[in-house]
């Protein structure tokens, strides 16, 4: 055991400590040279002369991460999302208070010594080997230097140790490093670094988020005793956090202030006046991420995010992108307009409760642009009872669930295939209430066999029908007999033109229950698809985001709309009639715009398990999906915001609900009209009779043609193949109805 000697010297063993100690730290930075003692300490010549000499000769100081800010389409603040909680300031901006308390207690020499205090390595190995308690001598510009390494570890809690692990060869590196950045950056430059990156405990990286976290003021506006308490946090921000252990947090505060006054940065009347004050916190709680979105407006900004990270325009490849999106610093302005968004919200309110068995979703699209302008659900974004983060509005690989049957709201993707095709307004089909599901081919060639069978809502309808009528009443066996003249394939086709696609990724299901809506879709796909109807058969896809800038004020690449033209605008337009027709006096008179002209079609799936409404005008559409997301509620014999329904249609559950959105989301805006075509439908009493074919259905137009696709499919649909005119036969149950 070694003895100090008689007089306070060192003994022989802790002179050596302290000879091999100094030579190895303080020799391999001021020379690179190896000593023979080196051994001695576990470090090898490779690790020491050789090893200093290998690095590489500039510290890669990577963008320091920062929150960034997403806003709506007006510029208001939507939510704060970031890895760690900093916003980096210019050293202008910092308190003189802190600047004089972090290196008083950190590093008191900062100005008077190198990147490498030598006087502070003899002093702390002096004491480690005297057996005192332990000293380090890492100089600010060393902290700077090691935090920049733990900055660039991420998450990577395999990164993180190896850069702050406790061995001469990290040491090495680190002095070296320090070296240069104080001769790059000079003093000045490297506090205010040093500022900006360090850790003060309670998610708050960098003076600014520690500014705000504890005391809810900036940086700029430190006093000494707030300034004093932080700077004192660097040390140990969880042992000395004024949050959990404030007398702890007093007593680092208070040696802080002792240090500044024994340096005279202070008075000593100073320091005691501050010792005896109160730690006067005002905490602002850590507000990150789209849990914290205005306005109900958490599933739009969790959109955004999955957007960034899915998409090619914000990096190659999936890790760079995550690696933007981590470093922060955006401020991300967005489609979605706050109007827009608080109307829908309020229509969903209104009329479902969080607490209910089932839930309802809305989403609207403007026309022409693909803008997202409004994403709510009634169950809000969260962790907690009724909440959820499933967004029931968007597509699996976004965020959301498998989706939802949408019913007949797909009938019109069958009356647009049926237009393009040659079929007419004026098309009629015997239409029983009930009729068998005819043989289909798919658009590889297959061929689905006979059986089962669909009907209509109510036993009184009955055609004959036109195709007019057959949408106002969402007549089932009317669109499975134009579905079996037109054919599945050019039906699909349609629908992948329209960017109607399932919501967990998969192709349709190409079946003859297809028209009835029996695919699984999300909303945003359905208000997307009719927002092509009110563009005059433009679609375009789907958008959250208009513009990126990062902390330089560079504007990064966006993915813009990409619009294509879906069918003809004569298609478009007799459409845009027939499903006016639909809201004037069919299924869909409940959800009609007072003043504005307006279209749409209601669904409604078998057993109830979904309802719908999607409509538009010719600036807005629209779509509202209600239903028990678990698939385990049928929507019969239930109340819904407080109503009693006992059966839930598309007519009286999500229209009303579309309208109430629309309603306020459209206010102040032009009331637009349509471009109507005559349909030119005879009276019943002159039609001539229905030319069945088997099954029942009228034979087709004799050549069938399609004005705007004759070679096939222009919108880079999934399928191709063989369409055409199939014969009706059956095929196992499982539509949809009004």
């Amino acid at each position: 055991m070694a003895h100090k000697r008689s007089g306070g010297g060192l003994s022989t063993a802790q002179q050596a400590a302290k000879f091999l100690g100094v030579s190895v730290l303080a020799g391999v930075v001021l020379a690179g040279i190896a000593l023979p003692a080196a051994g001695a300490l576990g470090l090898s010549a490779k690790g020491t002369a050789k090893g200093f000499d290998d690095l590489p000769g500039e510290l890669r100081q990577p963008p320091l991460s920062q929150a960034s800010k997403i806003l709506d389409a007006n510029g208001g603040l939507i939510a704060t999302v970031y890895s760690r909680d900093r916003t980096v300031v210019p050293i202008q901006d910092m308190s003189p208070n802190i600047l004089t308390a972090i290196v008083a207690i950190e590093d008191s020499r900062f100005y008077q010594h190198g990147a490498i205090d030598i006087k502070g390595i003899l002093r702390a190995l002096s004491n480690n080997s005297g057996g005192g308690s332990t000293q380090g001598a890492s100089t600010l510009t060393q902290q700077y230097v090691k935090n920049v390494f733990v900055e660039e570890a991420g998450d990577d809690p395999n990164k993180v140790a190896q850069a702050t692990q406790q061995t001469v060869g990290r040491k090495i590196k680190e002095m070296k490093y320090a070296i240069q950045v104080e001769k790059e950056l000079g003093k000045k430059k490297v506090l205010e670094n040093y500022l900006n990156i360090t850790f003060f405990g309670e998610q708050a990286y960098g003076i600014e988020a520690a500014s705000q976290r504890y005391f809810s003021t900036h940086a700029k506006n430190l006093t000494l005793t707030q300034a004093a308490l932080l700077a004192g946090l660097v040390q140990s921000p969880s042992t000395y956090d004024p949050v959990s252990d404030p007398q702890e947090a007093i007593k680092r505060r208070n040696t802080v202030l002792a240090r500044m006054a024994q340096l005279k940065d202070i008075t000593p009347a100073q320091a005691a006046t501050a010792e005896k004050a109160p730690l006067g916190l005002k905490v602002s709680s850590p507000k990150n991420g789209c849990i914290t979105a205005v306005n109900g407006a958490g599933f739009f900004c969790d959109y955004v995010r999955e957007t960034f990270l899915q998409n090619a325009a914000f990096g190659k490849t999936k890790e760079d992108r995550a690696k933007t999106w981590d470093t922060g610093g955006l401020t991300i302005k967005t489609t979605l307009d706050p109007k827009a968004q608080a109307s829908v919200l309020s229509g969903i309110q209104k009329h479902v409760y969080k607490s209910d068995k089932v839930a309802a979703a809305g989403v609207l699209v403007q026309p022409g642009t693909g803008k997202i302008v409004a994403m709510a659900q009634s169950r809000p974004y969260g962790f907690g009872t009724n909440q959820t983060q499933i967004n029931y509005s968007v597509d699996e690989n976004m965020g959301g669930g498998g989706g939802f049957q949408n019913g007949s709201t797909f009938k019109p993707i069958t009356a647009a295939a049926a237009l393009e095709a040659g079929y007419q307004p004026s098309q009629v089909y015997p239409s029983p209430y009930e009729m068998p599901y005819p043989a289909v081919t798919t658009c590889s060639g297959a061929n689905i066999p006979a059986g089962g069978h669909t009907q209509n809502e109510s036993k009184s309808e009955v055609g004959p029908f036109a195709m007019p009528e057959a949408l106002k009443k969402s007549i089932n066996t009317y669109f499975v007999a134009l579905e079996a003249n037109v054919g599945l394939c050019p039906i699909v086709k349609m629908a992948d033109k329209l960017g109607f696609g399932r919501a967990d990724g998969k192709p349709l299901q190409q079946i003859p229950s297809l028209t009835l809506g029996t695919n699984e879709v999300s909303p945003l796909t359905v208000a997307a698809a009719y927002a092509a109807f009110a563009n005059r058969g433009t679609y375009c896809t789907p958008i959250a985001i208009q513009s990126v800038t990062n902390t330089a004020g560079k504007s990064l690449t966006v993915p813009k709309s990409i619009c294509s033209q879906a069918m003809s605008q004569k298609t478009a337009d007799t459409l845009n009639t027939m499903l006016k027709g639909v809201v004037d006096d069919g299924t869909g008179t409940a959800a009609n715009l007072d003043g504005r002209e307006t279209a749409g079609k209601t669904g409604t799936t078998d057993d109830r398990w979904a309802a719908w409404f999607a409509g538009y005008t010719p600036n807005m559409a629209a779509a509202v999906w209600m239903g028990d997301p678990r698939h385990s509620q049928k929507m019969l014999n239930v109340t819904i915001g407080g109503v009693y329904f006992d059966k839930v249609q598309g007519a009286d559950g999500p229209a009303p609900i579309w309208k109430d959105a629309m309603t306020g989301a459209l206010e102040g805006q032009p009331a637009l009209n349509f471009v109507t075509v005559p349909m030119n439908i005879p009276d019943k009493g002159q039609q001539p009779p229905a030319s069945p074919g088997p099954g029942g259905q009228q034979s087709p137009p004799a050549n069938p043609t399609n004005p705007t696709n004759p070679g096939g499919n222009k919108g880079g649909g999934k399928h191709n193949g063989p369409g055409g005119i199939t014969l009706p036969t059956f095929f196992p149950p499982g539509g949809a109805q009004q």
